[in-house]
């Protein structure tokens, strides 16, 4: 009777439109994943390495919006090849930075930027990876905390719920002793609705959260504009706020927007 050696987990690292940073943050957890290594195999990940081996995988680590046709084809083909679908960042979970051009003429910049126009084929939009395939887990962050991407990746091995935080910054905020600088301060703040991650890095040093982790669980987005308000904070000035790293999720949007025709 032979035996035969079970073949472990392969996680495969795709990207998209981004800025790599999500992909590194991954790369500096070489500490942390040598505890885990041994579970599975990196078997995609051109960032890293040159060994690329074809699916399937069990995990699909995505970074980076969808922005052009290619993308829109490429991603569903990934889908097919991935049991668990798991969207990393800001860009691949909500369109990033880039998706600020969601606002705009597209077409204008290319002919601002570009000196052959017809030569450039993008999407009028640029768009989260869930708007075109399903996706099992996404993980927030510009970058992602890479002790919460060793969690995620080790909980979807074991099968479990990964054990990650759904509260807002002020928690951290709260759990550092740090004093609310938009209440002390009058310094506007996006950490009352944004997702914690970060260890309230901004507010440590006497600065506004930026939302970089995106929306937290039901996020009051009406109720922080109507304080940035008491805080002399105009409509513009609201409407740029929450148009950063996390500009296209939903709850941001729909707050910008508001405050934009106001």
């Amino acid at each position: 009777m032979s035996s035969r050696v079970k073949r472990k987990p392969r996680i495969a690292v795709f990207k998209f439109a981004s800025c790599d940073g999500c992909q590194l943050s991954l790369l500096d957890a070489e500490d942390e994943l040598l505890a885990v290594a041994g579970a599975f195999d990196i078997a995609y990940f051109p960032e890293a390495s040159s060994t690329m081996l074809r699916g399937p995988y069990e995990i699909g680590l995505v970074e980076g919006s969808i922005t052009t046709y290619h993308d829109a084809q490429r991603i569903q083909e990934i889908r097919h090849q991935c049991k668990s679908l798991i969207t990393i960042g800001a860009c691949a979970t909500a369109g990033g930075i880039q998706a600020l051009r969601n606002w705009k003429d597209v077409d204008e910049f290319i002919r601002v930027v570009y000196a052959t126009p017809r030569y450039i084929e993008t999407l009028k939009l640029s768009t989260p990876i869930a708007e075109h395939v399903p996706v099992n887990f996404e993980l927030r962050g510009c970058p992602i905390n890479k002790h919460q991407l060793i969690e995620l990746i080790t909980a979807t091995l074991a099968g479990r719920k990964p054990n990650l935080p759904t509260y807002s910054v002020c928690i951290e905020c709260k759990r550092k002793s740090n004093v609310c600088i938009a209440v002390a301060q009058g310094v506007p703040c996006l950490g009352p609705v944004t997702q914690a991650g970060c260890g309230a890095l901004c507010p440590s040093f006497n600065r506004g959260c930026y939302g970089c982790y995106g929306p937290m669980e039901s996020p009051n987005t009406e109720s922080l504009s109507s304080q940035f308000r008491i805080l002399d904070q105009s409509n513009a000035d609201i409407t740029r706020a929450f148009r950063g790293f996390n500009a296209w999720a939903w709850q941001f949007r729909k707050a910008s927007e508001e405050s934009e025709r106001a």
